[in-house]
C-alpha cells in the first residue's frame, strides 16, 4: 500500500507578456523583456523557437492589439513565483467560435504538473468566454508528453495538419459547452467523503 500523500495540484497564473516584452525576447533580450514583464523570465524564453513564436506573437499585438487578452503569457507558478512556462492561446476567437491553446513548459519544470496547470487555467479562460464554441490544440504526434496532458480534458481527435515548419500535427477538439458543464461539476463536488479510522 502507497502511504507517500499525494502532490497538491499545481497552480500558476498568468503575466501579460506586453508587445513590447515580446519584441525584446524575439530579439534575444531576456534582461529587456523580463523588465517589461515584470517576472524573470526563464533563458528558455530567448530559445530559437520561443524567439520565432514572441516575434509571431508581437507582429499579431501590432496588427490587432485587442487581440492582448488571447495571446501569450508567462505561467508563474503560485504561490512561489518562478515562470515555469508560457501559455496562452494563437488569437482571440474567429468567426466559429474557435480558440487554439498552446502552451510550453520550461525543461526545467517540466513533468511536475504544470502543463496540466496551465491547461486547466487555458480552458477555464476559454469557458468564461460566451463566443467560444470550441477548444483546440494541435500536438505533434510524437509528443507524448502533451498527449498525456490533453487526456481527460473532453478533447476529440479530428484530424491532422501540417506545414513545412512543424510537420504534421494531430488536431483536437473539445466542445466549450462541455468544459462549461465539467467546471460547474468540479465546483459542485465536494470532493471525496472522508473515511473514518
Amino acid at each position: 500500500m502507497n502511504t507517500e500523500p499525494h502532490p497538491a495540484p499545481r497552480r500558476v497564473r498568468f503575466v501579460e507578456l506586453s508587445e513590447k516584452a515580446l519584441r525584446a525576447l524575439a530579439d534575444g533580450d531576456l534582461a529587456g523583456g523580463s523588465a517589461e514583464a515584470g517576472v524573470a523570465l526563464d533563458p528558455h524564453f530567448v530559445s530559437d523557437r520561443a524567439r520565432w513564436i514572441f516575434g509571431y506573437r508581437a507582429g499579431r499585438l501590432a496588427e490587432d492589439p485587442s487581440a492582448a487578452p488571447w495571446i501569450t503569457r508567462a505561467a508563474v507558478s503560485e504561490p512561489d513565483g518562478v515562470v515555469v512556462g508560457d501559455a496562452g492561446f494563437h488569437g482571440p476567437p474567429d468567426g466559429a467560435g474557435t480558440v487554439e491553446v498552446g502552451y510550453t513548459v520550461v525543461p526545467g519544470y517540466r513533468r511536475q504538473g504544470y502543463a496540466r496547470a496551465m491547461l486547466t487555467a487555458l480552458l477555464e479562460r476559454a469557458a468564461a468566454e460566451p463566443g467560444v464554441r470550441t477548444v483546440r490544440a494541435r500536438i505533434s504526434p510524437d509528443n507524448t508528453a502533451s498527449l498525456a496532458t490533453i487526456a481527460g480534458f473532453g478533447f476529440t481527435r479530428v484530424g491532422e495538419q501540417g506545414n513545412e515548419r512543424d510537420g504534421i500535427a494531430v488536431v483536437f477538439e473539445a466542445p466549450a459547452d462541455a468544459i462549461r458543464a465539467r467546471r460547474l461539476t468540479a465546483s459542485a463536488d465536494p470532493g471525496p467523503t472522508p473515511v473514518e479510522p
